[in-house]
């Protein structure tokens, strides 16, 4: 017999794609035994960054700090806004598609070899860790993707887990409370091995369930700290006090938290890796990450943002009423239809006086009726509601050509709603 494989990065990703009837499929079992094929066992330290919001952002200024104190860096995040092989970088370059399809042939014929499945999300998590291997890393940097307890990330044990904060987000896999969603992300703490908490509001008896197991717990305002004026903050944590620190490049409020949570996780780490400060301080000023909080145009303000479940709408309106604008805000907005729509509009309904809705054409996506509905339910009046359109870039396109110098555009909802606006973006630049 013939064996075919897909030739080209986009076949693998369709092959992918309609490899496993589940796009999600929680459980480690399966991902385990592909692990156990491929035998990938990482000697080098790993950081796992679980949380509701701000788990990109954490991945970014460790990659970065960690990247400008001359550590060859592995980084693991999703879901991407571009391209794929934004998912994993080493010493911040994305890996190219012929890397990744060799990879992925590799843990194609162990799959088979083991006679299981493996979601898209599996494959490329097991891709991840074998080019990190393979390229001798210092550290590998992972992100999960949902929860923490049953993520294939957590295959494999972490030297220092991070939780970056626990809010109502994929509640149908997760349960429908703070504390059953707490419960699954300190999944990826392990005994004996440090664990960061930048969750200031630990629900219920989750902080006795997180020291019953043993962990070297780290919370923040305890453990760890941080107070800011709007030039400059400082950081108090197990190592002593870091003074006049410069603000992170990534806008908003929510990044300080963020720094803290990775500033603490470096003083735990300091040992393995020692970080000098002049790298801390490069490494909050050259970090990006783009989709978070992103301003890309002054006249008019233009925003965009995947914000996709009431914290961090709640987070954007707050930024957003930092920088006032003279004129009137449009939203454009697109929503993954298994996500709290109404929630999170209503978050940002103070915030927006013009709201341009679209479906997104992607299976979860979605429709355009669907969003005017939650906003109804979010309490948007009709007449706030300037118009429902095709998809996402026409929407974008509507608004930069009526918003004046003095108004203000907010591209938020997903991922799959910024996405093709970059991408627009792109091809006007070309």
């Amino acid at each position: 017999m013939i064996d075919i494989r897909p030739a080209t990065l986009e076949s693998w990703l369709s092959y992918l794609e309609k490899l496993h009837p589940k796009m999600i499929d929680m459980g480690l079992e399966r991902v385990k035994k592909v692990r156990d094929a491929l035998k990938l066992k990482p000697e080098f330290p790993v950081i796992t960054i679980a949380g509701t919001n701000g788990k990109g952002s954490v991945c970014a200024m460790l990659e970065s700090i960690l990247g400008c104190a001359s550590y060859r860096v592995g980084c693991y995040t999703s879901p991407h806004l571009l391209r794929y092989n934004e998912r994993i970088r080493i010493d911040r370059h994305e890996i190219t598609d012929e890397v990744l399809c060799e990879v992925f042939a590799e843990i194609e014929s162990a799959r088979e070899s083991v006679q299981t499945t493996l979601t898209y999300f599996e494959f490329g998590t097991l891709a991840a860790m074998l080019i990190f291997l393979r390229s001798r890393v210092d550290v590998a940097i992972l992100e999960v993707g949902l929860g923490g307890r049953l993520d294939a990330v957590n295959v494999f044990d972490t030297d220092c887990a991070i939780l970056t904060s626990i809010d109502l987000d994929h509640t149908d896999y997760l349960g429908s409370t703070r504390e059953a969603i707490g419960q699954e992300k300190i999944g990826i703490f392990r005994a004996d091995k440090p664990a960061i908490c930048a969750e200031p509001d630990i629900p219920g008896n989750l902080r006795e369930k997180m020291r019953a197991m043993n962990v070297r717990l780290y919370c923040i305002d305890e453990a760890f700290s941080y107070t800011a004026d709007h030039l400059q903050w400082r950081y108090q944590g197990v190592s002593g006090r870091h003074c006049s620190l410069p603000l992170p490049a990534l806008k908003g409020d929510c990044q300080l938290q963020n720094a803290s949570a990775v500033l603490a996780a470096l003083d735990v780490l300091e040992e393995v890796f020692p970080v000098p400060m002049d790298a801390i301080r490069r490494g909050l000023v050259e970090v990006t990450l783009a989709g978070r909080f992103q301003m890309i145009s002054a006249r008019p303000v233009i925003i965009l943002d995947v914000a996709h479940n009431p914290a961090a709408a709640r987070r954007l309106s707050a930024n957003l009423e930092t920088l006032p604008v003279k004129g009137c805000t449009y939203a454009v907005v697109g929503m993954l239809k298994d996500k709290d729509m109404a929630g999170t509009l209503r978050a940002l309904k103070n915030n927006v006086d013009c709201w341009l809705i679209s479906g997104l054409d992607v299976a979860r996506g979605a429709s355009a009726n669907e969003v005017l509905q939650a906003l109804e339910e979010a309490g948007v009046e009709r007449r706030n509601i300037l118009h429902a359109f095709p998809d996402v870039q026409s929407a974008y396109v509507y608004a930069h050509e009526h918003a004046s110098d003095d108004d203000r555009i907010c591209v938020f909802g997903s991922f799959h709603t910024v996405s093709p606006v970059m991408t627009g973006l792109g091809e006007s630049d070309s």
